[in-house]
């Protein structure tokens, strides 16, 4: 039997570009200017283009970078090596998905005259035509994204093709910039287009989605997740509101379509529509789904969202590897303690260009271990709890609540689990977590537990609490955060500290 591996398509290399615009997308937590945060971007992007075992298969070389002034947008320009081809690959703002919508300010509509005079005026939203005009505006020592091509395409071979890629709301600016590009006059070799969009929200109305698709396109084609609430802006956003299938869930609750209503509200008067032929990516979900997400709650509801628009989830989706992770903190030794005191941070990622912030201040001198999963250092100066973050060439890792660091004590209380995590008034559960004090409290929801009982204080720790009576009332869930006060904490809320009252 042939071991040999088939060639990747071109959606799984376009979505692996696409993944990839995503490197370095935050900025560092000291603080870096906007041309250091670009060049650590450009080496990011240029590691990740090397990387042999991805869809991308070191084939393409990153040719031109450029992010705008406020980290809003990024796109780079890339040449492959086996054919004349070139990708231009456009980033959005990376932020929560109702963020991410709402930036878009669908409510108020302008004209598309970036590709000149339509025979029927066309109409983006006012929020996509800023982005669009950033990304088309913004350059790397002078350069433009047009300029930048022009140079490629004047030392091409002929009858090159330009793949115009993005995924979310780069997909969004994606349809806009391909006709942009197609309208303008190339010296050299004249190129075809190709554009690939994934979980991409609709920029404008039918006559902009009529308009792109009348272009001549090597291929015009729109990937969705069939559980992805972007796409469905803004269109069919009040679907979401039947996700989803419980079990796993999360179902919808009342709080959830009432946020989806007040979005899907955004638009007013103005219809959109989705320009490319749409290829729905439909998993099984019982197969594919986060299932730490899967509580019928708004917070759970918007994280199981957040995974099945997520750029690996596309990946997986159409069969491509992820793209090389970035930085990760999954705790430090000793939370807490005063400058000088010795850390060392474990995690994952720690390559290229790693730097560490306690809070917004840089530590001077640290070692990271040849693996990349620890690095040694000496806490700078600094006051209050801060969130010990690290910084490579592939971005900023998220802040943890293991990755707190106390100045002067004590130690951060986090919660790491509720067993049960279901049952009824009167019912003892088991809290385990780090550094609870003989003082503390319990509190399901906003009603403190009638018995609290610290069975052991420090790391681990672990307290048995009695389940008080629920708040009950119209839009009351019935699923709640579980907080522990001790030492003057109250202990991070999220997926493992919530608490289910069963059906009285």
């Amino acid at each position: 039997m042939s071991t040999e591996q088939s060639s990747p398509t071109m959606p799984q290399v376009a979505m692996t570009l696409a993944a990839i615009a995503a490197t370095g997308a935050t900025p560092r937590p000291s603080g870096e200017t906007p041309e250091e945060q670009q060049d650590r971007i450009f080496l990011g992007v240029s590691e990740q283009l090397a990387e042999s075992s991805l869809a991308t298969g070191n084939d393409w070389s990153l040719l031109w970078l450029a992010l705008s002034p406020d980290n809003a947008n990024m796109a780079y320009l890339a040449a492959s090596r086996s054919s004349n081809a070139f990708s231009v690959v456009l980033r959005g703002t990376v932020s929560n998905v109702t963020d991410l919508l709402e930036d878009l300010d669908v409510g108020t509509v302008v004209p598309f005259t970036a590709v000149g005079s339509p025979s029927v005026p066309v109409a983006v939203s006012k929020g996509a035509m800023e982005a669009f005009s950033q990304v088309v505006t913004m350059s790397a020592a002078g350069v433009t994204l047009v300029q930048a091509l022009a140079d490629a395409l004047t030392g091409a071979a002929p009858n090159p093709t330009v793949y115009v890629i993005g995924h979310s709301l780069g997909g969004c600016i994606a349809t806009m910039v391909a006709p942009y590009l197609q309208a303008q006059t190339w010296e050299g070799a004249t190129p075809h287009f190709g554009l690939y969009t994934f979980a991409a929200p609709t920029a404008g109305g039918l006559g902009f989605a009529t308009y792109v698709d009348s272009l001549n396109w090597v291929a015009n084609e729109r990937y969705y997740n069939a559980w992805d609430l972007v796409p469905q802006a803004w269109t069919s956003l009040d679907d979401a509101k039947k996700w989803y299938p419980d079990p796993p869930g999360p179902a919808a609750n009342d709080d959830v379509k009432a946020v989806i209503t007040a979005i899907a509200a955004l638009p007013g008067p103005h219809g959109y529509a989705q320009p490319g032929k749409a290829i729905p990516l439909n998993p099984d979900y019982r197969s594919d789904y986060d299932p730490v997400m899967a509580k019928k709650t708004l917070q759970d509801f918007m994280g199981q969202v957040a995974y099945q628009h997520a750029d690996s989830t596309y990946l997986g989706l159409l069969g491509a590897p992820d793209v090389l992770p970035g930085p990760v903190v999954r705790a430090i030794s000793g939370n807490a303690g005063k400058a000088g005191s010795a850390v060392v941070i474990a995690g994952s990622g720690f390559g290229a260009g790693t730097a560490v912030d306690f809070g917004a201040v840089p530590c001077q001198d640290l070692v990271v271990s040849g693996d990349g999963t620890a690095i040694s250092v000496f806490a700078p100066t600094g006051v209050g709890v801060v969130a010990v973050r690290v910084t490579t060439n592939l971005g900023t890792s998220p802040a943890v609540p293991f990755g707190q660091f106390a100045y002067g004590g004590p130690a951060p209380v986090v919660l790491t689990g509720i067993a049960p995590d279901k049952g009824r008034k009167g019912d003892p559960v088991t809290i385990t977590g780090v550094n609870f004090g003989p003082d503390a409290q319990v509190f399901f929801g906003d009603n403190p537990s009638p018995s609290v009982q610290v069975k052991r204080t420090g790391a681990p720790g672990e307290i048995v609490a009695s389940v008080p009576a629920p708040t009950t009332g119209v839009g009351k869930p019935r699923t709640i955060d579980v907080t522990v006060l001790s030492n003057g904490y109250s202990s991070p809320t999220g997926p493992v500290a919530e608490f289910t009252y069963k059906e009285l």
